[in-house]
């Protein structure tokens, strides 16, 4: 088993919280890590039939049988749980009595907030980081077309037939758990579709006239990607500093495994020269300072920054009143250009230093604070500003 740098987080939490939530996407590792670290405790799946039944037809009784609690897996898909839930830990003074997870977002912050807030604490786990996958000696290309997924490190399964499988579950399964769509193939295409904006702006108006429906199924079909963590808005840091500024946010999946798989893309190789490597390995850095607060309990804290006339961050890490700003390229050879963002940047803010992530393997500090760092050194960055 790969070790979660979320496992100290989650520790923490039962400790603090009766339950906790250990909330994310389908195969990132959840119930792996959950019943690693509560070997203890008795497990239910929820996805099992028979064990759903009993939960939805008997609900105190399904959870009379865990009176020292209970790992309880894709808890959202038996929302009538959480009010019986909520008198079992109204009364008990234990902490760390039920962890759930879930892989549905909304469904299960909506049944928490009304049944549970307060009472619970979450963790959101995505697929591995490039730290939890550095010892496995994996070049660029190959880091971006395995993506993070746990299972794909093992050495039998092979990420280009996992992921077209991954896909096709999701669409045929979990999409109509969450929304009742009748045209699955739209839905498909306009999943690959935004597999094509990678790291661009998100204009709902041409997605709709490319996939053959209106911009409000657009957006809803947006907010169903995000509520089971396929893909998530990076959005444009709000100070405009003077000047007109980029309003609309970027999109980016939280794998870049899955999204190359969305591109039709066979194999590592076949990145060399794709049109949307760059894309793709900024996508893959922008994901992982994600990864790295959620699995230390933080909320997200990025933004990027982009005025009119295209001077452009493409990562603002906002801590306080301090601003990190990050310029990432996928290039071997380091260049003026790296730095051209973060220059002007530094100009108009009156500030100085910054962070370059490029595909090289050279670490250099210069002159004007601004450090270079290679993809396979981003876990020593100092995030925190």
């Amino acid at each position: 088993m790969i070790k979660r740098e979320a496992e100290f987080e989650l520790r923490a939490l039962s400790a603090q919280f009766k339950a906790v939530a250990v909330i994310g996407p389908r195969q990132s590792g959840k119930t792996t890590l959950v019943r690693m670290v509560f070997k203890d405790k008795p497990y239910a799946n929820l996805e099992n039939p028979d064990v759903r039944k009993f939960a939805m037809e008997d609900p105190r009784g399904f959870l009379s049988n865990y009176p020292q609690g209970a790992v309880i897996d894709e808890v959202q898909r038996v929302p009538e749980l959480f009010s019986y839930l909520q008198q079992i830990l109204d009364e008990t003074s234990a902490n760390g009595l039920f962890v759930l997870t879930g892989s549905n977002n909304f469904l299960l912050q909506q049944s928490i907030s009304q049944s549970l807030a307060g009472r619970v604490g979450y963790l959101f786990l995505l697929p591995l980081s490039l730290h939890e996958i550095n010892d496995k000696g994996l070049t660029i290309n190959q880091l971006i077309f395995t993506g993070g997924y746990p299972v794909l490190y093992n050495e039998t399964t092979e990420p280009a037939k996992w992921y077209p499988n991954y896909i096709r579950t999701y669409v045929e399964r979990d999409v109509r758990l969450i929304k009742n769509i009748t045209d699955l193939c739209a839905f498909e295409r306009f999943l690959r579709l935004c597999a094509g904006r990678i790291g661009q702006l998100l204009n709902m108006s041409s997605l709709a006239v490319e996939v053959g429906v209106d911009v409000k199924s657009i957006s809803s079909w947006i907010g169903i990607l995000e509520t089971s963590f396929i893909v998530f808005r990076l959005q444009p840091y709000h100070s405009n500093f003077n000047k007109r500024i980029v309003k609309m946010p970027k999109l980016y999946f939280y794998d870049t495994g899955l999204a190359v798989a969305l591109l039709g893309v066979e194999n590592a190789g076949q990145l060399n020269l794709h049109p949307l490597r760059g894309s793709l390995f900024e996508n893959m850095v922008v994901v992982d300072f994600l990864k790295r607060r959620y699995n230390s309990g933080k909320s997200n804290n990025l933004f990027f920054w982009r005025d009119n006339v295209g001077n452009e961050i493409d990562l603002i890490i906002e801590n306080g009143q301090k601003l990190l700003p990050v310029e990432i390229k996928s290039g071997q050879t380091i260049t003026n250009e790296f730095f051209k963002g973060i220059n002007f940047w530094n100009k108009m803010t009156q500030t100085e230093g910054g962070i370059v992530v490029y595909g090289g393997d050279m670490i250099q500090k210069r002159s004007n604070g601004i450090t270079v760092v290679p993809l396979n050194d981003l876990n020593t960055i100092n995030s925190d500003c």
